[in-house]
């Protein structure tokens, strides 16, 4: 009886001991297709992981890009807890997983993640809850980030950070060209007044020339590495910022004084990252700033028919936008927003674009090169909201766990982990 008893013990023994060794050379995967329960609290897993300083390979194309790294019962406890998806599969099945990955015949490629990049936001201190879906969708993944305005830029502390998001603003000093509506309401007041102040602070003018200036650290940042996302009106107001360095473009409810009546002639495109030869807005009561952005009011599509495709790129040959296009789906709600999309004819000729309305002739999500970093333009306000309006209280996101439109949010902030495998040419 007793032998019994010690064959029993040394069974359950060794069971566990391959239990055990099993689960040690496991991976861990994390789909990004339909079987995945939450696609926006994944991405937050795989930031938690990294953070770990665990080495994450983010499989392109394959599965919606899934992610995988070795398993270990912490990692499985988390995804339990965030109510994330998981898949835990042997080393050798993971093995076939990559054989076929790497096939020529099939597009798709493993990218190595090694560190959890460093987020900064730049925003105003007087944010309302309505300004940014980066901010909204960073605390529902569980991202970490740190909030920056001009008093940081201005003191050089962007080179702390990898990846820098530029809240909905306007960087030509025209504060969001709200006047015509809001320029009576206390919010508005508070955010000019805030703005003079600080220009002040920093020794300027006017708000125009510290945005200016903070316009160019941005450039600089991007210049030495850094990687620049940006929404609605930060896009193309970062640009016009940039086209009309030394050009007075705001009216005198702006600044004081009038424009410069040759303003448009003396724009200087070779500054902007992204857009050429577009026209300024100059009627301060116009809701636009330039012809860069598509009039929403134009567009010959509604709510339920607005849409705009991603492009399929080469995942061994051109990573980098196939990683910005990660997605379980190829074709994403539009949405409109101050900056709703870009027309495609004012698009500089190198700029990459990796989603479009083709029938409207209208770009939705851009990227580029500059200097040794990166930078991607999005637009529209809220990937979940088609008409974020003014005093609308912010997106609820557990309703929205799967939102294509915010995955594209999210890639941008993974991707400076594996930024140093650029795109072939």
């Amino acid at each position: 009886m007793k032998n019994i008893r010690m064959r029993k013990s040394i069974y359950f023994l060794l069971f566990f001991l391959a239990l055990g060794s099993a689960a040690r050379s496991a991976q861990l995967i994390i789909p990004m297709d339909d079987a995945q329960k939450n696609h926006l609290k994944a991405y937050g897993i795989a930031y938690w992981v990294l953070g770990k300083d665990i080495s994450i390979e983010w499989l392109l194309n394959y599965r919606g890009g899934s992610f995988a790294f070795p398993y270990h019962q912490d990692f499985e406890k988390e995804c339990i807890l965030r109510g994330v998806s998981y898949e835990m599969i042997a080393d050798a099945q993971y093995a076939a997983i990559k054989t076929k990955i790497a096939s020529p015949e099939e597009n798709m490629d493993a990218v190595k993640m090694e560190k959890a990049p460093r987020i900064a936001i730049y925003s105003p201190k007087t944010k309302q809850p309505w300004d940014d879906a980066v901010t909204m969708v960073l605390t529902y993944a569980e991202i970490p980030y740190d909030v920056v305005f001009d008093d940081e830029v201005m003191q050089n502390k962007l080179a702390e950070y990898d990846w820098l998001h530029l809240h909905h603003e306007d960087f030509t000093g025209q504060f969001g060209k709200f006047w015509a509506n809001y320029h009576n309401e206390s919010w508005y007041k508070a955010e000019e007044r805030e703005a003079l102040e600080m220009a002040a602070k920093w020794g300027f003018e006017k708000p125009s020339e510290l945005k200016l200036a903070v316009v160019k650290k941005i450039r600089d940042f991007v210049l030495g590495g850094g990687f620049l996302f940006a929404m609605c009106s930060a896009t193309d107001t970062y640009d016009i910022a940039l086209a009309a360095d030394g050009v007075d473009i705001c009216a005198q409810m702006f600044d004081g004084d009038p424009m410069d009546p040759d303003a448009q002639r003396k724009l200087n495109f070779d500054n902007c990252f992204a857009f050429e030869n577009f026209q300024l807005e100059t009627n301060p009561y116009v809701y636009e700033y330039s012809s860069i952005d598509v009039d929403p009011r134009r567009r010959p599509v509604t709510e339920k028919t607005d849409y705009f495709t991603l492009f399929e790129f080469s995942a061994k040959w051109d990573p980098v936008p196939t990683m910005l296009c990660q997605n379980h789906t190829m074709v994403v709600k539009g949405f409109m927003g101050q900056t709703t999309a870009f027309h495609k004819n004012l698009i500089k000729s190198d700029v990459l674009i990796m989603g479009e309305n083709k029938q409207l002739n209208e770009a939705r999500y851009i990227h580029g090169e500059y200097g040794k970093g990166m930078w991607t333009f999005y637009g529209g306000h809220d990937p979940e909201d088609y008409q974020h309006l003014v005093y609308e209280p912010p997106t609820d996101l557990t309703l929205f766990p799967h939102s294509p439109g915010y995955r594209l949010i999210l890639n941008n902030v993974l991707f400076p982990a594996a930024k140093k495998k650029k795109q072939k040419t």
